[in-house]
């Protein structure tokens, strides 16, 4: 296993209102927790354009050795900001849409029928508004109900108001609901690639990914988390149905981080989605690692995404599985683990102590990211960054 001198790396976010500008300094500060832990050096550079791909340089060294990254960011805050940009009935209704699209095409069933716990986050957030939108109702009604005359209005709508807007608007963010409304509209528009210009903006991604791997280096990490994973999947596919041997001669590591893949591609407008996962998966020079966590119910914990996909004879993506318990101290995993949407953020957070996972260190560190699908808590490659010396460290990375 020869250690990695230079890493092009694609990152593809989550569903979350973070630019690039944002998502370089989330990786800053997490790389500093990781080289803390594993006491090594990290020097994160300044964002620079490239198309919808700006990139930052990492520079990580250990006592024997150096690594240099170009981390691209494709991120998604484009349509984050335009969803959530909108007056508040607009998300509403649009947010409903999105729903009934989701439960018609099928997706509903999917969920419940392969990861029950997604199935319940998807309805969560309609139910919890629902539930307010009943509140309101019933206090605006309460006047008909106690058949009091209709001058009783004057008072109940107001009040009606004043519980959404000061009561229960502000208790539903605390659980990111409407957030999570636009969330399953651009499900529906990765889905099917007919709302929000998905098909031409995918488009866009693709030529400036295109460009980044251009750039020589030992190996290219795709890098994807929760609804991210779908993006890359369309941005990838669409490159090798272009140029099916554009990674002749590479090493190419895909690693969807917490995937929601199937939260498009289980309804039956996603046929192009569930193609491209087939391409991928059957590309000779990609290593497909799928990372789960059992604690982190936003995804489809040990479901076969490949095979799924209608894949089955196609080589599956290797899952493995992580503990974040494991990665941070006991007062700090405590107060997160109740917080289903900070947990999810996990994969891509630095971490307190030294784990068998660590983002960083997958897209920026010595070890080729192919290496992290089979680290355990037995197995750290502790003296792959910590040993007792140099001489530890250069035998453990060169295998």
């Amino acid at each position: 296993m020869n250690p990695i001198k230079k890493r092009v790396v694609l990152h593809f976010p989550g569903f979350e209102p973070l630019d690039a500008a944002a998502h370089r300094a989330r990786y800053d500060r997490s790389a500093k927790q990781s080289a803390k832990a594993w006491d090594y050096s990290a020097d994160v550079g300044q964002l620079q354009p490239f198309g919808m791909a700006p990139y930052f340089d990492v520079k990580t060294s250990g006592a024997a050795w150096q690594t240099l990254s170009r981390v691209h960011i494709l991120d998604h805050d484009e349509f984050v900001g335009r969803l959530n940009g909108r007056n508040f009935f607009t998300r509403l209704v649009q947010g409903y849409l999105a729903a009934a699209r989701v439960a018609v095409g099928g997706g509903l069933f999917g969920y419940f029928r392969h990861a029950w716990r997604f199935g319940l986050f998807f309805i969560f957030p309609f139910l919890l508004m629902f539930v307010g939108l009943a509140i309101a109702a019933a206090i605006v009604a309460a006047p008909y109900a106690a058949e009091l005359s209709v001058w009783h209005f004057l008072w109940s709508a107001p009040l009606a108001a004043a519980f959404m807007i000061f009561a229960f608007l502000p208790f539903a963010a605390r659980f990111h609901t409407l957030h999570l409304f636009a969330d399953w509209e651009l499900a529906v528009a990765m889905a099917g690639l007919n709302r929000l210009s998905a098909q031409q903006w995918i488009e866009a991604c693709a030529t400036s990914a295109r460009r980044a791997l251009e750039e020589p280096a030992d190996e290219y990490v795709i890098s994807s988390h929760s609804m991210g994973s779908s993006i890359a999947v369309h941005v990838i596919g669409l490159l090798l149905e272009q140029e099916p041997e554009l990674f002749a001669d590479k090493r190419v590591v895909f690693t969807s981080l917490g995937s929601a893949i199937l939260q498009c591609a289980l309804l039956r407008s996603a046929h192009v989605l569930r193609s491209r996962v087939g391409l991928l998966a059957r590309c000779q020079n990609i290593h497909w690692i799928d990372v789960h966590c059992l604690t982190d119910a936003i995804h489809f914990y040990k479901v076969p995404v490949v095979a799924v996909c209608g894949h089955k004879a196609a080589p599956q993506a290797a899952i493995t599985t992580v503990r974040f318990k494991t990665m941070l101290t006991e007062e700090h995993y405590r107060k997160i683990k109740r917080d289903l949407l900070r947990v999810h953020r996990q994969y891509v957070l630095g971490p307190d102590e030294r784990a068998a996972f660590d983002f960083t260190l997958m897209t920026a560190g010595p070890l080729p990211a192919s290496a992290f699908a089979t680290f355990t808590r037995a197995n750290m490659p502790s003296l792959a960054l910590a040993g007792e010396g140099p001489a530890e460290r250069v035998a453990s990375i060169g295998g």
